[in-house]
């Protein structure tokens, strides 16, 4: 008598390619359970409740509240005339670079050029000028010695 050519790999080889097929069969049964094939359109739709949330239910009719036109608060930045004179103070300034930073009275902050200035000037020192609106925010011109 010969012996079995089935060895312990063959069989175990076996055994996972059989496994494979039945998992591989489970997928495709519940790919097709879970189709989206004969459900309707309002079983595949979803809703959004007040909270932003995702839903299946259809959101009931909701009172809508009336609001007083009046109580909307609608506040613009603050706009500076440009023939107004500015008074503030020298806050930073880089006489390498030709350029600095001047806070008025009200703690709001401009942007300056060594160009704009009339006289030579230096950190902390009493100016007045008139502001205008640069590219990144206010830029102060016209700037003097008080």
């Amino acid at each position: 008598m010969g012996r079995s050519q089935e060895t312990y790999n063959k069989k175990e080889n076996i055994k996972k390619r059989q496994q494979k097929k039945k998992e591989k069969e489970l997928r495709r049964e519940n790919r097709q359970a879970d189709s989206a094939k004969g459900k309707t359109l309002e079983d595949m739709l979803a809703y959004v409740d007040e909270n932003g949330n995702l839903t299946d239910q259809k959101p009931q009719e909701l009172k809508k509240e009336e609001v007083n036109l009046d109580d909307i608060m609608i506040s613009i930045p603050r706009t500076v005339e440009e023939d107004e004179w500015i008074n503030g103070t020298v806050k930073y300034y880089n006489d390498q670079r030709g350029w600095g930073f001047i806070n008025n009275e009200a703690g709001e902050r401009f942007f300056f050029l060594i160009t704009e200035v009339s006289a030579p000037i230096k950190l902390d020192d009493k100016v007045r000028f008139k502001s205008k609106k640069g590219p990144k925010g206010l830029q102060a011109n016209a700037i003097e010695h008080i």
